[in-house]
């Protein structure tokens, strides 16, 4: 009778790509608010009204908790070497085809400014990482996201994505002439769409995050009648 061997068991997948909040659970970091952060309002808007199901455990499942653990991570831990879903040593972010970003420049600019482009609701020079996501979760307290398809994966990862919540309180920031914009809360909801080719090695740790979306789209349905004030007020680059 000939000899048989075991197949050897597939290895096991980290918490990151399985549960949405694993990071949350990480301690010995630091964290930049000194503790975790409570994700429990946005996951409770998440479940009520996300567009898409994915199987336990499918591609799009795992991909999914992938970047919320990201977001996590990225928004709210102050180390790099602390990021348990990227590959430090080639992890790199870009937008709109624009130059990669590392992880550092994140850290001291933040997500948001990270991702937005000078323009005329809004300009990360004139931002500080701390202001900035003040600015955005007044005016939206929940920004829920979810993974809509996933065309291809891994180690090239491509996907189409969500990004939602409701325009609770009034917008304020400062535009790219560094004037004070103010955009009135119309209680109606903020919907953008986008697609992402990320590249990830062995352990399912971000190489690099390249995302395409319209930049204008989300201050677009903040002012859907172009109702926006607008003073000479400046402000002092302050990042």
């Amino acid at each position: 009778m000939a000899n048989t061997q075991d197949a050897a068991p597939a290895p096991a997948l980290p918490d990151y790509v399985l549960d949405p909040d694993a990071v949350l659970k990480d301690i010995d970091v630091n964290w930049r608010l000194g503790r975790a952060p409570d994700y429990s309002k946005t996951r409770k808007i998440f479940s009520e009204t996300k567009k898409s199901s994915h199987q336990a455990a499918s591609l799009p499942f795992l991909v999914e908790n992938l970047v919320k653990n990201w977001e996590i991570e990225a928004s709210h831990k102050t180390s790099l070497s602390d990021w348990r879903t990227v590959d430090p040593s080639s992890y790199t972010f870009s937008i709109n085809g624009g130059p990669p970003q590392t992880g550092e420049h994140m850290l001291t600019v933040g997500t948001y400014n990270a991702i937005i482009e000078p323009n005329e609701y809004y300009c990360p020079f004139h931002s500080s990482f701390d202001a900035s996501h003040k600015t955005f979760k007044r005016m939206m307290p929940t920004f829920a996201w979810e993974v809509l398809e996933v065309f291809a994966g891994p180690p090239k990862v491509a996907f189409r994505w969500r990004h939602w919540g409701t325009m609770k309180e009034d917008y304020v920031g400062f535009n790219n002439k560094g004037e004070k914009v103010t955009v009135k809360a119309h209680g109606g909801p903020i919907d953008i769409e986008g697609v992402v080719v990320a590249e990830v090695n062995d352990k399912l740790q971000l190489k690099s995050i390249e995302v395409w979306f319209d930049p204008m789209a989300m201050f677009r349905q903040m002012a859907p009648n172009g109702e926006v004030g607008v003073t000479k007020e400046k402000v002092v680059a302050d990042i």
